[in-house]
């Protein structure tokens, strides 16, 4: 949760200027940033508060939303199990 009291507070729009240009030269859009906020991505929420009509967040709040999705995206994946189509030829047919 956000303490507006101990961390830097930003717009999502401020919020854009921060992040590394992506693809294309380009930024990611503030409609991305407003995305996180409300459904997340791959299950993490981005942290953000209401400050009158404006939606905020920190930027200490953008970085544990990115620690977050880095430690999911490196827990282990378990392999699909190997059958026929896998190696390009129907499951029944001999190898």
């Amino acid at each position: 949760m956000i303490d507006s009291t101990r961390e830097n507070v930003i717009s999502l729009t401020e919020a854009t200027k921060r992040l590394p240009i992506r693809r294309g030269g380009k930024r990611p859009h503030v409609s991305c940033l407003y995305r996180w906020t409300v459904s997340g991505c791959r299950g993490v929420v981005l942290e953000s508060i209401a400050i009158g009509g404006t939606r905020c967040t920190s930027a200490e709040a953008l970085q544990r939303f990115f620690d977050r999705l880095s430690t999911k995206s490196v827990t282990p994946v378990e392999p699909a199990p190997a059958d026929g189509w896998a190696q390009g030829r129907p499951p029944d047919s001999p190898p």
